[in-house]
């Protein structure tokens, strides 16, 4: 039988502490920067430019359909040898996340807006709104509705796509808990706690997309 010890674990808490911080501080970043990219790529996709929307497409493309781990490796290692410049650990991480993220976000910003009656654009036109205008008034308070509970189940996998930046030791939560797990030689007892870590974080996330989830099918 093993003997579980959780108090060298203890000893080190503080080292988990601070990788839950790291991994609050990439989710965050992450997704706003992914926000502003999601935006910018929908638009894009929505653009009556051609050549527009075949880099907006091309961009999703290639980040959803390959790996973020890959990703992660290639843009630390592969970008600068290519560029010739010096990219950083946390630079590598975060804009690798973000545009990651940002590849599935703009899918739903646009299917969000596409959802949206056509006739609704199509009304703002006759009263003379511009598109922006209507977009801004008329389109987007009606598609974030139906954005929101995709856009909050994905964030929540992005909180646990941050544990894929240990491989380029960024000290966010499951990188501290190898370094744990090096000093006290305990890893079913750090992996554990990682555990419990990640899901005190996750669990109220999955409740919030839950609840707007019902929300909108009482709504409907």
């Amino acid at each position: 039988m093993y003997n579980w010890d959780f108090y060298a674990i203890f000893q080190s808490f503080d080292l988990f502490i601070t990788g839950v911080w790291v991994t609050f501080l990439y989710t965050a970043g992450s997704i706003i920067l992914g926000i502003l990219v999601g935006l910018a790529t929908c638009f894009a996709r929505l653009s009556r430019f051609w050549w527009l929307r075949l880099i907006a497409r091309s961009y999703q493309e290639l980040f959803r359909c390959t790996p973020l781990l890959v990703q992660i490796l290639w843009a630390y290692y592969a970008l600068p040898m290519i560029l010739g410049i010096t990219i950083s650990n946390t630079m590598a991480g975060l804009l690798t996340l973000s545009l990651y993220v940002g590849s599935f976000y703009s899918e739903i910003f646009r299917g969000g807006i596409l959802a949206v009656d056509k006739g609704q654009r199509e009304a703002a036109a006759a009263i003379g709104m511009s598109g922006v205008q209507s977009m801004r008034y008329i389109i987007m308070p009606q598609a974030v509705k139906n954005m929101l509970p995709s856009f909050i189940n994905v964030s929540i996998m992005q909180l646990k796509n941050t544990s894929l930046l240990y491989v380029i030791s960024i000290a966010e939560l499951t990188y501290m808990t190898s370094v744990v797990t090096s000093e006290t030689y305990r890893p079913l007892e750090a992996y554990s706690i990682a555990a419990i870590l990640y899901f005190a974080m996750l669990f109220p996330l999955t409740q919030l997309a839950d609840h707007f989830e019902r929300r909108m099918r009482r709504s409907d």
